[in-house]
């Protein structure tokens, strides 16, 4: 079972960056050591220590309004029989510095109906701790082996736990 607290998908032993790897393997995942882009055709790794900077750029902000939407739309492709006119999960880019220059990577949103503005704040205030050293993604590991079986915690709850991961 999995979880997701703001731009994080944690399992018992697994911490991604957006949704968790796609069918063709492709994903963000955070380890202790650093970054791993989980792509089978350019698999890519950075350690905590090489990065100067890590920033999730295009996340898509919740809106009420869109959410309900987007199920009506889904709901209106089933009733004709179509497919969800090919729209897959949206994009986020996880943008990485190092001194070598930028590297960008392609991540999927795991939240259907967006992020709020303090779940993206407190999940990169959390990121520049891992840069930091300050933090470490262990901790949400650790989280998801006593907790992740439950499921997604609800919206003040996940606000909750990034404040208090994202305190040093």
């Amino acid at each position: 079972m999995a979880a997701m607290v703001g731009l994080f998908w944690v399992t018992s032993d697994a911490v991604y960056v957006g949704s968790p790897p796609n069918a063709l393997g492709i994903g963000v995942r955070l380890t202790g050591e650093g970054v791993k882009a989980t792509d089978p055709e350019s698999p890519r790794t950075w350690t905590w220590s090489e990065l100067r900077s890590a920033v999730v750029e295009d996340a898509p902000k919740h809106n009420p309004v869109g959410r309900a939407a987007k199920i009506l739309g889904s709901m209106v492709s089933a009733a004709i029989g179509a497919e969800n006119l090919g729209e897959g999960p949206p994009e986020m880019r996880l943008r990485l510095e190092t001194e070598e220059g930028t590297q960008e990577v392609t991540v999927h949103a795991a939240a259907a109906g967006g992020y709020t503005a303090e779940e993206s704040r407190l999940s990169q205030d959390l990121l520049d701790g891992f840069v930091g050293g300050s933090r470490n993604p262990l901790t949400l590991e650790e989280w998801g082996r006593e907790h992740a079986a439950e499921g997604t915690p609800e919206p003040r709850a996940r606000e909750a736990l990034l404040h208090t991961w994202a305190q040093p």
